[in-house]
């Protein structure tokens, strides 16, 4: 299998950092101390790009003490000291700070000991109203320390799974971090989420405690929940106690406890300290062809991935205001709540992302004074689409970074961002998953940002692209490997005592490096370009191609809503590349649109990219957190049953795939 090779060339930037923004930023001042105490190279003077690269050298060459060099720039408390930072290197099983105990919640929550902050804003809660309702610091940890009392009054002791049926509100981040505090494992889905995808994740863990809410508000309507609560109560046996939060304003049902009785007590929070590899949440694959994966990742870990990523490469801390569109089933609202971590004020959106308009999210880092904001590369598309003119029409000044992740930001959305939003605007289109919590590749302030890129690799993250042949390449596509542990990785997943799923998800195609499934591209500049997954890798004529690249190319058309590509072999070695595209409203397929596609891919991709048909759908189909689903369609056209081919339970709209199973039974 060949692949091809992408232009060496040397663009200009759309944006660099100025002198200041440089000069202030905490990578610029950890480098100075990492080797002025720890041995990293010393700065390159005048040169940000050369000073990144030979940091993050050091740091994949040197991992024990680049992570050392975090823990103390982080102030990491350690109740009892390390042994050793990496005491086996080995993926998977790395073995990272041995001997140490420590607790998530107590980090999280350090700000509130300050008196001069003690009254400032933790949390900012805004509805679809888009008035901002503030938790302070000290209420906070008020709440977290009642909570966290009730809970070991309720018998849960360390180890124990808690889990929260619950929208993007205060009550889920006291939840998370309450049962930090007493080393319960937390996990959680979000309200739109049916019984039976609740019940794949949640039967999986047996939780002895669920946070429910009697429903929620989204999009101007009202969703009642009361009969997908009872369902869940009914099928999850090992719960001990079911606690109500009234967002509708219900009477609490029968045996169950009220959150204000709960969280009312003046408590001082008590931090039960645990090993560094202690569980601290459950994550959840998207189980699109099965039950989704039950990822556990650790109280350390994360502590400490989280801390490297929102201070040096998010450049976030006291004063900063940090928003990303998210819901409590998706990693970004763990990553979200992290936030706290560096002292910054979290904003959590509880709402459409459109609503009452499509502005509606930088509406809303208007109103919070929102200095990061994240979303999704979709949202930002949508808004392009729309004529949204979010930098004439509000007053987004604080705002200094716009970070966008779920799918790879097309071109035009870099540009529209630099256009309508600011052209002094920190654009970060980051990539990792849930897997890890985290990033692979992303934001570094220091950084120029070109068009279509990512800044660069992480600190600590040895990202490289391999061909087949496990062989390093660059500016060719290749796969997405990791080849040292990080330390955020999964400890393991629940339910797989000898470890074979989870060296099957991961370790199988290298042993022994992590593969994440992505066709990446590392730039001879040391940038990161990300094309898709490589399990739903179009290759015609051994020429393996991104599905990103055609939905980048086809999606500027004002004709096309959305697009699905998929490449399907047949019996006969045939391949069939069809395009499904959903139109816009009033838009229709004809052999004029139908030119014009073939024509846009054909000329800013190359005839190889040029599907063999191009198919009108009534919708794509997505997970439940917004991703195509790629894979599941393409077993579908291979003829594989639906029953076999997806999990129902994982998708937002179930019968529609029965279009595309019916289109396979056509095509025979």
């Amino acid at each position: 299998m060949t692949t091809a090779p992408q232009p060496v060339d040397q663009p200009e930037p759309l944006w660099r950092p100025g002198p200041d923004r440089v000069a202030t930023a905490q990578v610029t001042r950890f480098h100075a101390r990492a080797a002025a105490h720890h041995g990293a190279p010393a700065p390159v003077p005048g040169d940000p790009v050369a000073s990144y690269a030979a940091l993050h050298r050091w740091s994949v060459a040197e991992p024990e003490t680049f992570w050392q060099a975090v823990t103390e720039w982080c102030d990491v408390r350690f109740t009892t000291p390390y042994e050793r930072v990496l005491a086996d290197a080995a993926m998977p099983g790395a073995r990272w700070f041995p001997g140490a105990t420590l607790n998530y919640a107590e980090h999280a929550l350090r700000s509130a000991e300050d008196p001069a902050r003690a009254d400032e804003p933790a949390l900012l809660h805004v509805d679809e109203t888009h008035d901002p309702r503030p938790v302070t610091w000290a209420e906070l940890r008020r709440q977290v320390g009642s909570l966290a009392a009730e809970l070991r009054r309720l018998g849960v002791r360390p180890g124990d799974r808690v889990s929260g049926y619950l929208p993007n509100i205060p009550q889920a981040v006291v939840a998370l971090l309450a049962t930090a505090a007493v080393g319960g494992v937390w996990t959680s889905c979000a309200p739109d989420f049916g019984a039976r995808s609740v019940l794949d994740r949640f039967q999986q863990v047996e939780p002895v405690v669920l946070f429910t809410v009697d429903g929620y508000h989204y999009g101007g309507k009202r969703h009642e929940r009361a009969d997908v609560v009872a369902a869940l109560r009914a099928e999850l046996p090992t719960l001990r106690a079911v606690v109500h939060i009234p967002l509708l304003g219900t009477p609490a049902p029968e045996g169950t406890l009220e959150w204000d009785a709960l969280t009312g007590a003046d408590t001082e929070p008590v931090f039960e300290q645990l090993p560094f590899d202690h569980p601290l949440w459950v994550l959840y694959s998207s189980g699109t062809t099965g039950l989704p994966k039950a990822i556990v990742q650790s109280q350390g870990g994360i502590l400490v991935e989280h801390l490297k990523q929102l201070s040096l490469h998010c450049d976030l801390g006291p004063g900063d205001r940090f928003f990303w569109y998210t819901s409590t089933g998706w990693m970004m609202w763990n990553f979200l709540v992290s936030g706290l971590l560096v002292g910054a004020t979290v904003v959590l959106y509880d709402g459409s992302p459109g609503h009452p308009t499509t502005d509606a999210q930088w509406r809303v880092a208007e109103r919070t004074g929102t200095t990061l904001f994240g979303t999704s590369a979709a949202y930002v598309m949508a808004c392009r689409k729309a004529g949204v003119h979010p930098g004439r029409d509000l007053d987004l000044s604080r705002v200094r970074c716009v970070a966008t992740t779920g799918s790879p930001l097309p071109p035009d959305g870099f540009r529209w961002l630099h256009d309508e939003v600011s052209e002094d605007m920190w654009i970060a289109s980051v990539s990792g998953g849930t897997d890890v919590c985290s990033c692979f590749a992303g934001a570094v302030p220091t950084l120029p940002v070109y068009i279509g890129e990512l800044q660069a690799p992480c600190l600590g993250t040895d990202l490289q692209a391999w061909d087949a042949h496990g062989k390093p390449v660059v500016d060719e596509v290749g796969e997405l490997v990791v080849t040292n542990p990080m330390p955020s990785m999964p400890i393991h997943f629940w339910n797989d005592p000898d470890g074979h799923r989870y060296r099957e998800s991961y370790f199988e195609m290298f042993p022994g490096v992590w593969r994440h499934g992505d066709w990446i591209t590392l730039t001879s500049r040391g940038t990161v370009v990300i094309h898709g997954r490589s399990d739903s890798t179009l290759n015609r004529q051994g020429v393996r191609m991104g599905s990103a690249d055609i939905y980048e190319a086809v999606e500027r058309l004002p004709e096309i809503r959305e697009s699905l590509v998929i490449g399907v072999e047949r019996p006969d070695g045939g391949y069939w590349m069809p395009l499904f595209v959903h139109l816009a409203p009033g838009a229709r397929l004809d052999d004029e649109l139908l030119d014009r596609i073939k024509s846009t891919i054909r000329r800013q991709l190359s005839p190889r990219h040029v599907p063999d048909e191009v198919i009108e759908v009534p919708a794509i189909p997505h997970t439940l957190t917004g991703k195509r689903i790629e894979v599941p369609v393409k077993r579908l056209l291979q003829g594989t049953p639906l029953e076999k081919a997806v999990n129902p339970g994982s998708v937002d709209d179930a019968e529609l795939l029965g279009f595309y199973e019916r289109l396979a039974r056509e095509r025979g």
